[in-house]
Parts: structure tokens; sequence; C-alpha cells
């Protein structure tokens, strides 16, 4: 194994007292590497601010996904302003705009019928308690029979985006639905509700690549991942009444403005909405 140079452990060691997840150390770490290769490997320290902007110039040109882009500039910006204490140049390493995109969300029907369409126990029942709790796939690998308290009826979310912990409801349904799986297929890595071969927690792509097949197999012909899961969660809940500041809450979403993005895809409630048109008194239009 090649030894970490001086320059990566002291990022390394600044991103660990600073408590953010391996999900995000392995983020930043990974953009600055890039960053260096994309110079031919020139030490990131000695890249200045030019450099960073014709990279991300390069990288805007290929048409990247905002998140790629938002964690590359998320990374150089914690680089540059903590690592190397350049406090000035990480307002100057603007984050890309996002653009505003509504998430694509199925009805109960399609949600039931891409459930159905999942072929193995493991995958489906993580995918039911996705659904049942609004978790993301990383806090659904991550979870332990521990988590799961049947006597309060609730789920505890250990460091979730951000490091918070939070609770998510216990749906009875999910629940023997859970104590059935556990039964028919008790998993072998101990603790974990949904463990790996090598009894670790299960690999978080794996459950996406069940997602696609899943997807495929429904024939619903939208572009479902398992994160619409969670989109799915939090606007059937707002459909059926549910006060937003609860589901924030649930999601564990800081603010409220995160959350708020839901009324904007809750079907029920634009199809309860009056049309101006039917306030008029006009005669049904007939062929001439």
């Amino acid at each position: 194994m090649a030894q970490l140079s001086p320059l990566r452990l002291r990022m390394i060691g600044d991103m660990q007292i600073r408590n953010l997840s391996p999900a995000t150390q392995r983020s930043y770490i990974y953009a600055v590497l890039r960053y260096s290769r994309f110079f031919g490997g020139r030490s990131p320290a000695r890249l200045t601010l030019e450099d960073a902007r014709s990279y991300l110039v390069h990288l805007a040109g290929r048409g990247l996904s905002w998140s790629t882009l938002n964690q590359t500039v998320a990374g150089l910006r914690f680089f540059y302003g903590v690592t190397l204490g350049r406090e000035s140049v990480p307002a100057m390493i603007p984050y890309p705009r996002r653009r505003s995109q509504l998430p694509v969300v199925l009805s109960v029907g399609e949600v039931e019928l891409f459930l159905r369409s999942v072929s193995d126990t493991l995958s489906q029942a993580a995918m039911i308690c996705a659904y049942a709790t609004g978790l993301r796939v990383s806090e659904v690998v991550a979870l332990k029979s521990s988590d799961i308290d049947s006597a309060r009826m609730v789920i505890r979310v250990e460091k979730g985006k951000g490091g918070k912990d939070r609770y998510v409801m216990l749906s009875m349904t999910l629940l023997n639905l859970l104590r059935v799986y556990w039964g028919e297929h008790r998993p072998r890595g101990g603790n974990w509700v949904f463990p790996g071969p090598d009894g670790r927690p299960l690999d978080a792509g794996v459950l996406q690549a069940a997602c696609r097949k899943a997807r495929d197999e429904s024939g619903l012909g939208k572009r479902v991942t398992f994160h619409t899961l969670r989109h799915c969660f939090a606007t059937h809940l707002l459909e059926a009444g549910t006060d937003i500041r609860v589901i924030q809450e649930l999601l564990g979403h800081s603010q409220l403005a995160t959350t708020v993005r839901y009324t904007h895809v809750t079907a029920a409630t634009i199809s309860r909405t009056v049309s101006p048109l039917d306030r008029l008194n006009l005669a049904p239009v007939t062929p001439a």
C-alpha cells in the first residue's frame, strides 16, 4: 500500500477534527486527488486560485451533474481554506448554481408495483424500509437491530447526513415485515439489519443496482432511484395532511426550505385546486 503524503494526512486530520462523515471525507479527498491529476500530478498545494478556476471551467464544460460539481467545489474550498489555511480563497471558489428541478415522485400504486418488482428479499426489505421511514440509502445500510425500538415504535438513525441523530416512526407493517425477513433470512452480519456478504454493512451500490433492475422490471417508464423512495415518503405524507415541520424532522433537514420543495409536487393538492375556468358559465363547444 502506497504511503500517504503528509499533506493528505493533514487534510484527513482536519476533517476528522471537524467530525465530517466518512462519505464526505472520501468525497473531499477524491476531489483534491482528481484536481492534482488534472495538472499532471502536481502537488495541489502548489496550484493557484487561477488553476482551480481553470479546472472547474473544464468540469463545467463536460456537463457533469450539479452534485458532482458541488462536491468538487466543497472539497477544494475545504482544502484551501482549512488545510492550507488560505482563508480568503474559498470565497473566490463559488458553488455552482443548482437548476430548479422537481424530484420524480411515484403514486401509491406505482410504489407498490415497483416494490413488488424487486427480486431478492434483502433488497426488497431495504427498499420497503426506505419508503416507510424516508431514510437515505446510506442510513438504511447502516441500520442495526438495536436501532429498532419496538417498545416505543421508533427507529433511531445514528449519524445521518451532517452527523446528526434523529428518530423516525416505526410502522407496525414494517416491523412485522422485518420480523419475517429476520426470521427467514437471519443475516449473518451480527447486529446489521442489512449486512453484506463479508458481515459488514451492505454496500449501497448493491441496493442501487437492485433498484435499477426493479425499475426496468416494473415498466414504470420513470427515472426511479433509491432516493425516489425518500421523495415518495415525504410527498405522500404531505398529501395525507402531515404537518410539514414534522416531515422536516423525519427527513433530518436542517432548513425548512429544503422540505418545502415537496409542496411543489403534491399532486393531490394540485388536483383539488379549482381552475378559474370552472367559475365561468360557458356552454360546451360544439362542432361548427
